[in-house]
């Protein structure tokens, strides 16, 4: 296996190449709360945390391939009902946020939302049940308002639906940030929770509980695309994790090997590979996007 790819080195140095200021000083945490997980994982109710957003026609285009949409981002929690097997899943998109879109789809959304994986797994009575509903986490630079406000939020959802462990799928680089600090927050309340993520140095910089560690293109965190049985063993391998880790920031590395084009590494927001004009069409694109979302 090769090294992680290094987001926030990468971030960094992209973002000082398109001009911006000082780079973004990530959250870090020095005591990571942790909830041992008791009694029998086929006893669990587990919930859902997503970072995705519902689609919303009237926000423009939100679709496979479809660029940056800062008008899709959502700013408060939400709650859907979890779909019953004969029902249609919720349509949750993820073109509000940074994932890795040279590389990825898009075109799967149980590649970052493991709800038919989750399914599966209640069926076989791998797990108890799946609690009523999932939760909707935001993308927010600012983590006064996840530690505040979202992950407080999150834990009393949670709470209420009597879920017993958590699992959080982040997309973007920030929303690797905001799961962990939410799986700290829940930890911390008694709700044991893993982070199934692709981003491993910014999960365990900031200091996700658990981390399930995904070596693919960001948008992919809950198994390859169009590939039911390495999703199912995805989450499979999370669910071990949240019900097995002794201590906290215990990180365990999927074996699984990305079946996509191997040069994705080189390829993220990588400032070298880029010309003058490149770089001044994403600085004009990127502030367009930003002037564009709702205000917070």
């Amino acid at each position: 296996m090769t090294a992680p790819l290094p987001y926030i080195d990468r971030i960094a140095d992209y973002y000082a190449a398109l001009g911006y200021g000082e780079p973004y000083r990530w959250a870090h945490s020095t005591n990571v709360p942790f909830a041992p997980y008791e009694g029998r994982l086929r006893d669990a109710r587990i919930a859902l945390v997503t970072t995705a957003a519902p689609y919303d026609p009237a926000k423009g285009d939100q679709g496979p391939g479809a660029p940056y949409n800062g008008t899709a981002k959502f700013f408060e929690v939400y709650s859907m009902p979890m779909a019953a097997p004969t029902d249609t899943d919720p349509d949750l998109r993820i073109a509000h946020i940074a994932y890795d879109r040279d590389h990825t789809t898009a075109t799967d959304p149980r590649a970052w939302f493991p709800l038919p994986a989750l399914r599966t797994l209640a069926a076989a009575g791998e797990i108890g049940s799946i609690a009523p509903r999932f939760h909707g986490l935001p993308t927010d630079r600012s983590q006064r308002r996840t530690i505040d406000t979202y992950a407080p939020d999150i834990v009393a959802r949670c709470r209420e639906d009597g879920a017993t462990g958590v699992v959080l799928v982040p997309n973007c680089p920030v929303c690797h940030q905001s799961t962990a600090l939410t799986a700290q927050a829940l930890d911390a309340a008694g709700i044991p929770s893993i982070v199934m993520g692709c981003a491993r140095d910014i999960a365990e910089h900031v200091g996700a509980p658990r981390l399930l560690f995904s070596d693919f293109p960001l948008g992919n965190a809950a198994g390859p695309p169009h590939d039911a049985g390495a999703q199912l063993a995805t989450l499979r391998m999370a669910l071990h994790l949240l019900a097995n880790a002794t201590a906290p920031r215990t990180t365990w590395q999927s074996p699984q090997i990305w079946p996509g084009r191997p040069d994705w590494k080189r390829d993220y927001s990588n400032a070298a590979l880029l010309s003058p004009q490149e770089i001044a069409t994403r600085r004009a694109a990127f502030d367009t996007a930003k002037r564009a979302a709702p205000a917070k």
